[in-house]
């Protein structure tokens, strides 16, 4: 077992890196000629939700970079995706307003996420909070019974986050596929020429979630190696 798990971390560590290199290659490939399109990243995006009714729906700059809340029913664009008229900026920001799309419409995956995220953020604060108790506890009792607290402690500060991953991907596929490309595509707001770099960027947008998925289960995998020890 040990050494396969010699064998597979560097894979794993490969695997993870791979997907976050060409995720970043693509985004900054994309996002020259900043003048490329007649609107910035943020203007499309009003103007797309403002055309399915989400008025409501807040277009704001991130610095933390490119999300929807549905706390807030705000679409947040990094500065470069907010301001430039690339093809990046004009992508990313349909990619987010698909998002707001799948709130308005009540998505299943994109509520059960919502769900996962707020008890995985629970989890892993009682999580730290046991792990942080048990030295005290054994040392109190002497008594080898709060190991199972530390392996539970584990499974709750790595375990959620890996689920909430997990989850993230169907979600950000059919923000990309079925709502991002096609109204892209209806909208006819792409030059034909992009529309195949354009599946590109809607891929690396759905690979950042690929890797960190990835990165959960290595994490899972470390946590595991370290309790047989």
């Amino acid at each position: 077992m040990a050494r396969l798990l010699v064998f597979l971390i560097p894979l794993l560590l490969l695997a993870i890196w791979l997907p976050g290199w060409w995720v970043r290659r693509t985004m900054q490939r994309y996002s020259e000629p900043a003048d490329r399109y007649y609107g910035s990243g943020a203007q499309l995006a009003r103007l797309l939700l403002d055309k399915q009714g989400l008025n409501e729906v807040k277009v704001e700059i991130d610095e933390r970079g490119d999300h929807y809340d549905p706390v807030d029913r705000a679409v947040r664009l990094s500065p470069d995706n907010y301001h430039k008229r690339s093809l990046t900026a004009i992508t990313v920001a349909a990619h987010e307003v698909g998002h707001a799309i799948q709130h308005a419409e009540g998505y299943l995956p994109l509520r059960t996420r919502e769900h996962l995220v707020r008890l995985a953020g629970a989890g892993q604060r009682l999580g730290a909070m046991m792990m942080v108790a048990v030295p005290v506890i054994t040392l109190i009792t002497r008594h080898p019974a709060p190991g199972l607290i530390f392996v539970v402690a584990g499974l709750l500060s790595m375990g959620l986050a890996a689920v909430v991953h997990l989850v993230t991907l169907p979600t950000e596929f059919d923000a990309s596929f079925r709502r991002a490309l096609p109204i892209l595509e209806r909208g006819g707001y792409l030059h034909e020429s992009d529309y195949p770099h354009a599946r590109r960027i809607l891929e690396a947008a759905a690979l950042t979630y690929v890797a960190q998925s990835l990165m959960s289960l290595l994490n899972i995998a470390a946590w595991i190696r370290f309790l047989r020890r």
